[in-house]
């Protein structure tokens, strides 16, 4: 069960608004057992692989290394499991589906990959848009967070996104190149009809995963910046989604526990 969450504060109005919400500790543990640990390990990608290989693995051995193929890695990131909660809340209560995660197209487990950490189609009030999310998880006691700032920050990603169609292109790409035979392929063409009329009616997100004081300021400024000047279509959220004190750093070890 993802909960919604206590409310912290909402702020902002169309095109650009922020919202935060708090976890406590029972919150977080049932996320982390019911969807969590699962979308970190990927488990839906392996059954796949197992269901593709049962006429293949055939021996014991066969089978015990294929288990130990697709085992999961020793280490993880709490930044990779930062992005499984924002996945798991966006699908949960901003009716998302992200359809392919991206460990799936790393060469080497724990790589970082260049594109958006999210990236899917959102069924509105019109149907099915294409959404684009950025996720930080940051215990910084610092309002916002230094992530949300650089060249890599917070910040200049939802600017990217916002700003520069070539950059919602290559995403829309990705997800089509992977469209054909899916069991989505129907929601993504009714995406890729709404994004063809305007490429800029897409949803955004940003998402913040924190484990301090909840405080408007993490969000606050960013929503005016990005709201001014904003193209038609674009709806964009930033969503700090608070966790007990001191969580994040228990993060991996508490979805390996559960995986």
């Amino acid at each position: 069960m993802i909960a919604a969450g206590a409310k912290c504060y909402n702020l902002g109005s169309s095109p650009s608004k922020g919202t935060g919400r708090s976890w406590n500790a029972e919150e977080l543990d049932e996320a982390i057992e019911d969807q969590v640990a699962a979308l970190v390990f990927d488990d839906q990608g392996k059954a796949d692989i197992l269901e593709l290989l049962a006429g293949v693995a055939e021996t014991s051995f066969e089978q015990e290394q294929l288990a130990q193929a697709l085992a999961a890695p020793d280490d993880i990131e709490d930044w990779r499991v930062g992005e499984a909660i924002a996945e798991a809340y966006l699908s949960e209560h901003r009716n998302c589906l992200f359809p392919w995660p991206d460990g799936r197209d790393e060469r080497k487990s724990g790589s970082s990959l260049p594109g958006a950490d999210l990236v899917g189609v959102q069924q509105d009030e019109h149907g099915d848009r294409f959404v684009f999310g950025e996720v930080k998880t940051s215990g910084e006691a610092k309002y916002p967070p230094g992530a949300v700032y650089g060249r890599t920050g917070l910040k200049q990603q939802l600017e990217d996104l916002r700003d520069k169609e070539g950059i919602r292109n290559d995403l829309f790409k990705y997800l089509g190149f992977r469209a054909k035979n899916s069991t989505w392929l129907d929601r993504f063409k009714a995406a890729s009809k709404r994004y063809l009329n305007n490429t800029s009616d897409v949803q955004l997100f940003g998402v913040l995963v924190r484990d301090v004081e909840p405080n408007v300021d993490d969000v606050r400024v960013r929503v005016e910046k990005l709201g001014n000047g904003c193209p038609a279509g674009t709806q964009i959220e930033l969503l700090a989604l608070y966790l007990p004190g001191g969580a994040i750093a228990d993060l991996a070890a508490q979805a390996g526990g559960s995986a």
